[in-house]
């Protein structure tokens, strides 16, 4: 069964960090499950204080991943428009050039909400920025979580 777990174990570990990429993989939290798994097994184990606070760091970057794109778009004079038009961008992105297009759909998103709406085309694309960087942020705290959690996942089994 240790070895069953195992192998489940490994496959959230990847596709967490697959997620941190994927806007539709929740990255940390399946990172997290993983080592949770781990845990119950005969191969680590790991303090109940460090399995909470490595869940709380899961959630809080999965929360700030869908508020740092919007403050970022905020932050850079973006409005209501240019941040619908960052969401709208990303999905589209997402669905006709993949991991591509996750990553310039809120850039392209946002200058297109904005011009929609009447901006003109410097606010229009510091909104984008905004967007854009916002979602890089959010990719990396992601990221960071994800990795840190794998670390100590081959840790554990080393």
């Amino acid at each position: 069964m240790d070895y069953f777990l195992l192998a489940l174990a490994i496959i959230l570990i990847l596709l967490g960090l697959l997620g941190c990429i994927l806007p539709v993989i929740p990255g940390p939290p399946l990172s997290f499950f993983g080592i949770l798994i781990l845990h119950f097994t005969d191969f680590t184990s790991y303090t109940t204080n460090f399995l909470l606070i490595v869940a709380f760091f899961a959630l809080l970057a999965t929360v700030l991943d869908y508020v740092v794109p919007i403050l970022g778009t905020k932050k850079f004079g973006g409005t209501k428009a240019g941040m619908w038009g960052a969401t709208i961008g990303m999905i589209i992105g997402m669905i006709f050039l993949g991991p591509l297009g996750l990553i310039f759909g809120p850039l392209i998103g946002a200058i297109v909400g904005e011009s929609l709406k009447g901006a003109n085309n410097r606010d229009a694309f510091r909104s984008g920025l905004g967007a854009f960087i916002g979602f890089l942020l959010g990719v990396g705290l992601k990221l960071a979580v994800s990795i840190y959690i794998t670390w100590h996942f081959v840790k554990g089994l080393f």
